[in-house]
C-alpha cells in the first residue's frame, strides 16, 4: 500500500500578540466545522511558537496536510485583522514509495489586502504541459 503526504510549513505575521491569539480561535472553529465535513479536510496545524515571535502563526502539516485550508485560513485572518501586502507558502507531494507521477508540489501567492490570489503554480500539470509544447522553452534543444 502506497500513503500520500502534502508537505508544508511557512509562518503568517499577524500583526500583534493579541491577533495572535485571535487567530488561534478562528483556527479552532475552522477546525471544528473541518470536522463535521464528510470526509474531513487534511486541513493543518497552528501554533505560536516563541522563536519566530509573538505575531507570526507556524502554519504546518502534520502528517500531511490540506493546502487550500491554510489558504481559506489566511484569507480568514487577512478579513479579520485587515491585513495587507502579499504572502505566500509552497508545499511538496510526496509519497511512501517510488511511483510514476507521484511526487510534485506547488506555491500560491495572495494579494492580502484584496484577499485575492496573485498567481499559483502546480507543478505536475506544469510538467505535462511544457513536455507537450512544441518547442522546448529549457533544458532540452
Amino acid at each position: 500500500m502506497v500513503d500520500f503526504f502534502t508537505h508544508f510549513s511557512c509562518l503568517l505575521d499577524v500583526g500583534t500578540a493579541d491577533n495572535a491569539a485571535r487567530a488561534l480561535d478562528l483556527y479552532n472553529r475552522m477546525m471544528e466545522a473541518n470536522t463535521a465535513e464528510d470526509p474531513p479536510s487534511d486541513a493543518f496545524l497552528l501554533s505560536i511558537q516563541p522563536e519566530h515571535g509573538g505575531t507570526r502563526l507556524w502554519i504546518r502539516d502534520d502528517v500531511t496536510g490540506d493546502p487550500q485550508a491554510v489558504i481559506d485560513f489566511v484569507l480568514c485572518c487577512a478579513e479579520e485583522f485587515g491585513l495587507s501586502g502579499r504572502w505566500g507558502f509552497q508545499w511538496a507531494n510526496t509519497c511512501s514509495r517510488p511511483r510514476v507521477n507521484a511526487f510534485g508540489g506547488g506555491a500560491h501567492v495572495l494579494d492580502l489586502g484584496r484577499r485575492k490570489t496573485v498567481a499559483w503554480v502546480a507543478t505536475n500539470p506544469w510538467l505535462d504541459t511544457t513536455l507537450s509544447a512544441k518547442r522546448s522553452k529549457r533544458g532540452a534543444p
